[in-house]
């Protein structure tokens, strides 16, 4: 019988790089990240696209048009592509969010 439950207890953290860690499920064409972000992040460019909630915490995305901020209880669409790279930043001790993510 199938649980549709994903325990995020029972996954590992990881860490990706400085800053950022991570547990992620997979399954088919999908994953799902729990993701802590701290100011030791390092900010860099990313071009992969990004649907998710902000959990705690308030987070600074720059884009080619600006910078917008997003806060606990806002939505992120951010769209794959150069078009919409994209560089993150904390200002607070901890941010977490949770994506939904192509594979």
């Amino acid at each position: 019988m199938a649980t549709y439950r994903i325990d995020f207890k029972e996954i590992e953290w990881e860490s990706p790089m400085e800053g950022i860690r991570q547990k992620v499920y997979k399954s088919e064409k999908k994953q799902l990240r729990l993701v802590e972000y701290t100011p030791s992040m390092e900010p860099h460019w990313c071009e992969k696209g990004h649907y998710g909630f902000i959990l705690s915490g308030r987070f600074e995305i720059e884009f080619s048009d600006g910078t917008r901020v997003f806060e606990s209880g806002e939505g992120v669409f951010i769209p794959p592509g150069k078009k919409h790279r994209h560089k993150g930043r904390v200002f607070e001790d901890t941010v977490v969010a949770l994506f939904v993510e192509d594979i």
